[in-house]
């Protein structure tokens, strides 16, 4: 539970720009924490943000709100205010042409390993990394099940409880084939009426961990496919070319990095071959068996 502080400042009310000071205190914050690039001209943004946070956790003023997570080295406070500062938009098959990529170019070379993982490392909500695994087992058939494993990871430990949960409202699967309702979801009753549960099947392929890409990645791997999509544009140049070449490092010879459609590794120094839009390939071959 997070326990507000009893500092007393004067409260920034929504719409009011930061002061330079402060401005500059959260733009290092959380480039240092989260390598979060905030340019000029989201001052207003980040007040209402903070200002929000603070009210719903009984802070006298966003910057009493903020000094306290800057003290919260990586407890609660930092993950929330890291929340506030960022935009956990995502939704179910986007970009669409990736999956078939995935389906129609990857998993056949994929098909006869006795095991493997996919890594989704910036997964938000969860929404990219159910789409990854009912794509593995709607080409893979039920042996996905037993040998197909998505990775999903994100900074935000709020985001993963809701993801690994794999509770959504009905809403989100409108896009969503009927014949793949019926198969993949769980229609809720009484209270849970109007939301979707993922089915245990699913949920079983997933693991959620997570991971910071400012610090030393975990030592597994490597991955024959990593998603890294819609996270690069909070970053400035030189946290671009040091996540993809950690990235790269992750990748198996022949594996594949997927980005987000409006990304592009252009003017960043990297080892990777452009495939098509937003999709990258190591050097090597992606082995049948691994």
């Amino acid at each position: 539970m997070l326990i507000a502080g009893n500092a007393t400042t004067t409260t920034i009310q929504p719409g009011a720009k930061l002061s330079p000071r402060l401005f500059a205190e959260v733009r290092d914050f959380a480039y240092r924490t989260a390598g979060i690039e905030l340019q000029e001209g989201k001052q207003e943004m980040v007040a209402a943000r903070l200002w929000k946070r603070s009210r719903v956790l009984g802070y006298e003023s966003a910057e009493a709100y903020f000094d306290a997570a800057r003290r919260d080295r990586g407890g609660d406070l930092e993950l929330d205010i890291l929340d506030a500062l960022t935009t956990n938009f995502t939704s179910f098959f986007r970009e669409p042409a990736h999956f078939e990529f995935l389906r129609k170019k990857i998993l056949p070379t994929l098909r006869n390993r006795r095991e493997f993982t996919i890594w989704s490392a910036a997964s938000s909500s969860g929404e990219e990394p159910y789409s990854i695994a009912v794509t593995l087992v709607e080409e893979l058939g039920d042996a996905a099940y037993r040998q197909a494993h998505v990775r999903a990871s994100d900074i935000s430990t709020k985001v993963l409880r809701n993801a690994e949960a794999g509770i959504y409202p009905e809403e989100r699967f409108r896009n969503l084939r009927d014949d793949w309702k019926s198969r993949y979801l769980l229609r809720g009753k009484g209270e849970q009426v109007g939301y979707y549960r993922f089915r245990p099947e699913i949920r079983r392929m997933m693991h959620f961990v997570r991971i910071n890409l400012m610090e030393p990645l975990p030592g597994d791997g490597p991955f024959p496919l990593i998603f890294l999509r819609n996270i690069m544009i909070y970053f400035d140049r030189p946290t671009q070319e040091r996540v993809v070449a950690a990235m790269t490092v992750k990748l198996e010879p022949g594996g594949y990095l997927f980005m987000g459609h409006s990304e592009s590794l252009n003017g960043i120094q990297h080892s990777l071959e452009h495939v098509q839009v937003a999709i990258y390939k190591k050097a090597g071959r992606l082995e049948e068996r691994a």
